[in-house]
């Protein structure tokens, strides 16, 4: 477990710097994202050449991200688990769903990225009071971040294994901002984005050559095992074991259904669950750009936006009329779609954002504004009490929101589907607006934490195959 001490203490930095240069050395590496982050996950992904997989307790409960951990985690290579914000901040006072606690359930040791700018023996002093606030925390070791010169880094050395009886396993230097990946509001450019080459290569590189390696290999691979009540599903990379998949409530069979998902570079926040669920139910999925493609394609029987930056992509999106011509069309005509944030966004009459409008799909009775400040950040609670396309009235939705565009109207506000338990959502306590079959929210939902997702979303495109044949 890769872990901080706050946010922007490095580790989305370290992490990539280290599943890059065991990739150089030939060590098979398998990354995972602490909580519902998509972009991070994303650059781990094109670090690591391999699909990251986010792990959240809160959202999955701590048997569900304990299964998918292990269906995912490869025996004999490296399993590098990026934590989130600082290593004990959690839900609560008691930090319910940190870093930390997902490193206990784990049984992963905790390497802790410290920010050295401008500290030295108070260092020393913050890694201590981590060591003291959990002693049953397994902390194995120290980087240190934005070391300012060799001296600098012997006397944070000193201080901290000398004070604290851990080895600090390296010193990354300061680097330049240019050399490294650019961030935004909702955090760094995706990598659909931004251009992955030889310089950011080089930058990393230089930031694993000061880092032990082989020690932190060591460590990755003295972690005990998980309990056998924990570990009942065999790891990807024991080919003596069947496969396992993650336990989805039953899904209806969807051979013969086809589900298409807006994928380019403005729409790329979806969980690899969310389509691999309506795979395995047999469904055909299909990509569209909302860029390139001048319509939806024919024979859709549902339709999935998942989040991403429609806003950065605004003027390219508003110029394709015939493709949002096609979607508003679709929609209402029936198409099932199933819209979360961005996806709100594109459904929208239109969008503004830093002083310019683009008109969007025009689907939704209202437009929305692109704010300088979140509108609705963190964990979210939906209960469902209206009828819609997707789910029953009564189920409990936990998933998570990360915002800063608002509904902005003066019609009447549309229907909605669900009261907001926790969270912000679309407006007065409100989220899901629906509008025929269509279903916006501010809320992303991930397949394995609700496994009602994927049924909702089949079943709909099934009535709807099933009207288009009668």
């Amino acid at each position: 477990m890769i872990a901080g001490l706050a946010g922007d203490s490095g580790k989305t930095t370290l992490s990539l710097a280290l599943l890059r240069a065991w990739r150089r050395q030939g060590v098979a590496v398998r990354p995972f994202k602490k909580g519902p982050d998509y972009i991070d996950a994303a650059w781990l992904s094109w670090a690591a050449g391999q699909q990251a997989r986010n792990l959240d307790t809160y959202l999955m409960g701590a048997a569900t991200a304990t299964q998918a951990f292990v269906r995912n985690a490869l025996r004999g290579g490296i399993n590098l688990i990026e934590g989130n914000r600082g290593l004990f901040d959690g839900f609560d006072n008691a930090g319910a769903h940190s870093t930390a606690a997902l490193a206990k359930l784990l049984r992963a040791p905790v390497v802790l990225v410290v920010n050295a700018a401008k500290v030295t023996r108070t260092a020393a002093a913050l890694v201590l009071g981590c060591q003291k606030l959990d002693p049953e925390l397994e902390l194995a070791g120290v980087i240190l971040n934005r070391v300012n010169g060799v001296r600098h880094e012997q006397m944070l050395r000193a201080c901290i294994e000398q004070s604290c009886g851990i080895p600090v396993l390296g010193a990354a230097p300061k680097v330049g901002t240019g050399e490294l990946v650019p961030g935004r509001h909702l955090g760094l450019i995706t990598p659909e984005e931004h251009r992955t080459d030889a310089a950011l290569d080089a930058c990393l590189e230089r930031i694993a050559a000061a880092i032990d390696l082989q020690r932190l290999a060591q460590i990755a691979h003295s972690a005990p095992p998980l309990p056998p009540q924990q570990a009942k599903i065999g790891l990807a990379g024991d080919p003596s074991l069947p496969p396992a998949e993650i336990d989805f409530c039953e899904l209806p069979s969807a051979h013969g259904v086809k589900i298409g998902f807006l994928k380019d570079s403005a729409f790329t926040f979806y969980y690899p669950e969310n389509l691999e669920a309506l795979e395995r139910a047999g469904a055909e999925l299909v990509p569209v750009s909302s860029l390139a493609a001048m319509e939806l394609p024919g024979g859709l029987d549902a339709l999935y936006i998942g989040g991403g930056f429609p806003e950065t992509h605004g003027e390219r999106i508003a110029a394709n009329t015939g493709f949002l011509a096609s979607l508003r069309a679709a929609a209402q005509g029936g198409l099932p779609v199933y819209a979360e944030c961005g996806g709100l966004m594109l459904l929208a009459r239109a969008m503004t954002w830093q002083g310019r409008k683009y008109e969007m799909a025009g689907v939704l009775p209202f437009e929305v504004d692109v704010g300088s400040t979140p509108a609705g950040h963190g964990y979210a609670e939906l209960l469902v009490d209206a009828a819609n396309p997707f789910f029953p009235t009564g189920v409990r939705l936990r998933g998570h929101e990360f915002h800063y565009s608002r509904v902005v109207t003066e019609d009447k506000l549309p229907a909605t589907a669900c009261s907001v338990l926790r969270g912000k959502g679309c407006y007065g306590r409100r989220d899901a607006v629906i509008a025929g079959n269509v279903w916006a929210s501010y809320t992303h939902l991930h397949a394995a934490a609700t496994p009602e997702w994927a049924k909702g979303l089949i079943s709909a495109a099934l009535r709807r195959r099933t009207q288009a044949a009668g």
